[in-house]
């Protein structure tokens, strides 16, 4: 029987050196976990539990779920984050873990922008019926963005000015910083789902007369500039990616054509690992079924050189699945996300299937993947 291509070791390429070695082409993406209950961004027990679980698991490359450049980036207050020494010191265990169980360790960075500041999924909101933004008696936060807009559904945002956007890429670039000195081998930075970055880049929204709107390289000035900040700081030997919302699914909207554009010159700048989702901006519009998004990894891969590594993401379950999308060269990847958070031995149940080599852990033996 042929090799398995989802279990096929790779590599992704970085700056400087060998690339980033991955056990096989299993990623699981990053998902957000609201569990934050001290509310200060520092990681506790449930992320070394539920991300060592998914190393364990069989992955190669393990994400950690949206992490905050900045306090009032957060998604919610039950958000982890990277702005302070203290997070990244509690990041340490979890990325070390990670790695003894044979998988490498990304965090997505991540600011939230207008859609900041809510409630998240804390048992004791949902039971007082509290959802959407964070009311002030409850801790929440003047909100910012690229240009106020009521697609959010939420509290209103202010327009940032122009040296909070300076301030926002300088914070960028320290979360980077402290994301090495946890022990990170790759970054993502989060440009998709309607969050801050995707809110000056899509024309839905970003309405700003200035040098960080109209046109589509004021639109993308932001993005380009974080990307810069963050190269400088960033090992050249560690992975650097980022993941697109790469249609809004809407005409005059932000399109897959745009999300290429970007993607080539992003790849100049050191960018390296494209992982590919869609929308987030206003009701989503777009297709649905298995494997809905693959097309927009498809198109992204097309356009850049041989050695990027663009991973697809969205309703991929089954392991024959994603091994049909690895061996007709859709993408490079598969980001494994609701299906995994079912079955941490996700991986390792699909290499049974397709009559590859598991990870399993010598402690789990009895379990006969």
């Amino acid at each position: 029987m042929p090799q398995s291509k989802l279990f096929a070791p790779t590599t992704i390429p970085t700056r400087a050196g060998e690339g980033l070695a991955l056990r096989n082409r299993a990623v699981l993406p990053p998902m957000c976990q609201y569990s934050i209950e001290q509310r200060d961004g520092i990681p506790t027990a449930w992320q070394l539990v539920h991300l060592g679980a998914h190393a364990q698991g069989g992955f190669g490359l393990v994400i950690a779920e949206a992490t905050a450049v900045a306090p009032e980036g957060r998604i919610s207050d039950l958000d982890v984050g990277l702005w302070n020494e203290q997070q990244a010191e509690a990041w340490k265990p979890v990325t070390e873990f990670i790695h003894s169980q044979g998988a490498a360790a990304g965090v997505q960075l991540a600011h939230a922008g207008a859609k900041a500041s809510t409630y998240g999924w804390l048992k004791e909101y949902e039971d007082a019926g509290k959802t959407g933004s964070l009311a002030p008696e409850d801790g929440g936060w003047q909100t910012l963005t690229s240009t106020p807009s009521d697609l959010h559904g939420l509290a209103p945002a202010a327009q940032m000015s122009g040296q909070q956007i300076a301030d926002s890429v300088q914070d960028w670039a320290e979360a980077a910083k402290r994301a090495d000195q946890a022990g990170f081998d790759l970054i993502q930075i989060h440009a998709a789902h309607g969050y801050l970055i995707h809110q000056f880049l899509s024309p839905l929204v970003n309405q700003r007369t200035d040098q960080y709107g109209g046109s589509w390289e004021n639109r993308t000035r932001y993005l380009r500039e974080i990307v810069q900040a963050v190269a400088a700081v960033w090992p050249q030997e560690k992975a650097l990616g980022i993941r697109f919302s790469g249609d809004d699914w809407v005409e005059g909207g932000w399109r897959i054509d745009d999300t290429v554009r970007l993607a080539t010159e992003l790849y100049a700048a050191g960018v390296r690992a494209f992982d590919l989702s869609s929308a987030g901006i206003g009701p989503f519009r777009g297709p649905s079924g298995p494997g809905y998004q693959v097309p927009l990894a498809q198109a992204v891969k097309q356009a850049l050189p041989e050695d990027a590594f663009v991973t697809a993401v969205g309703g991929i379950t089954d392991p024959v699945q994603a091994e049909q999308i690895l061996v007709t060269g859709q993408a490079d990847g598969v980001s494994v996300g609701r299906a995994a958070l079912g079955d941490p031995q996700w991986p390792n149940r699909a290499a049974k299937k397709l009559g590859a080599a598991t990870a399993s852990p010598a402690q789990y033996w009895r379990g006969r993947w």
